[in-house]
Order: structure tokens, then C-alpha cells, then sequence
């Protein structure tokens, strides 16, 4: 696939080192990927998702009818440098919370290295502009410090204990107003 820039009907923002787009159905490699590391499996959950086949249908069910929905959903992190995808973050609107969820999960060689606070913060500020968002929301394993620690920086403090279905691990809760 070609570089994504403004105009092009995939691109959503960019950042200084980022381009955020839609995910399509082109990307299923890299969801089946990412949709199978084990930290996903240990702090988002199993998807089930097994084959490219089976990350085609998860793309379709889950972002592209998010955006068809709502006009947001996950979306695909590149890094502009050479154009590799590196995750996935955006907004999610659960029907088990008040508010929209900020949601990012990225593959382990690209952790530690400022992107996800990078794409989330660029999230929540296109968030704000396009969608008139005026409070965030963001569920985390109590065990998950990486996740809360990021979350932390993007202003999001502890709101409560939060229990979610199909998961046994202890949930928390948190959230921000936003601009």
C-alpha cells in the first residue's frame, strides 16, 4: 500500500513521528500479529483470531463497523520513517461505559519508546476537535503498570474498581475531562 499523507481516504492525523489511518483489510497480517502477542492475550484478551481469514472478518466486525457507527474505532499506527506499522490506537464506544474508551495495544519491539503516549495524545486532542468529546475513559488490568503509567501521563487518574465481563483479572477504571 501506498504512504497514507492527508488526503489520502485512509488518513486520519499525524504526529511528529506518526501517521494514524484506518484499518483495512489489507492489514490483517499485521492484526493477526498483533492479535496474538501474548501481552495482548495476557491484558486485552484472546480475539480468537487465528488466520488472515479470520483477521479479515475481526477488521470488518470490529473497526470498519465502529467507524461505519460512531466515525471512530481502533486505528493503525505507522512510523513515518519507514512506514512499518507498529500498533493500534483510538477511540472505542462501549455499551457497558458512559464514555468513549481510549484504547492502544503495539507489537513489544516498538514499546518503550514514547509512540503510545505519542498516538494517544494525538487521539484525545482529535478526539476533542472532530468529535466534541468532553471526558475519556480507559479500562486496565490492576496488574497492567505499563498501561496505567501511560495512562497516567495522558491525565486519566484511578476512577473505580470495574467489573468486566468474560474477565476474571481485576479491572480499573479511569478516566479525564477533557479540553
Amino acid at each position: 500500500m501506498r504512504a497514507v499523507g492527508p488526503g489520502h481516504p485512509l488518513f486520519v492525523l499525524e504526529t511528529e513521528r506518526l501517521t494514524i489511518r484506518l484499518i483495512a483489510e489489507d492489514d490483517a497480517a499485521f492484526m493477526l500479529g498483533l492479535l496474538n502477542e501474548p501481552s495482548f492475550h495476557q491484558y486485552i484478551g484472546d480475539r480468537g483470531v487465528r488466520t488472515e481469514e479470520e483477521a479479515r472478518a475481526y477488521i470488518r466486525s470490529g473497526p470498519v463497523a465502529s467507524y461505519e457507527a460512531h466515525g471512530f474505532g481502533l486505528w493503525l499506527v505507522l512510523r513515518k520513517e519507514d512506514g512499518a506499522p507498529i500498533g493500534i490506537c483510538g477511540l472505542l464506544k462501549r455499551d457497558t461505559l458512559p464514555d468513549v474508551d481510549v484504547g492502544f495495544a503495539f507489537r513489544p519491539a516498538y514499546w518503550s519508546q514514547g509512540y503510545a503516549v505519542e498516538s494517544a495524545a494525538a487521539v484525545l486532542t482529535y478526539g476533542t476537535a472532530t468529535f466534541g468529546l468532553t471526558r475519556v475513559a480507559a479500562i486496565v488490568q490492576a496488574d497492567n503498570q505499563t498501561s496505567i503509567h501511560l495512562l497516567k501521563k495522558l491525565g486519566l487518574g484511578f476512577v473505580r474498581h470495574l467489573e468486566w465481563p468474560g474477565n476474571t483479572a481485576e479491572t480499573h477504571l479511569y478516566g479525564r475531562d477533557l479540553p
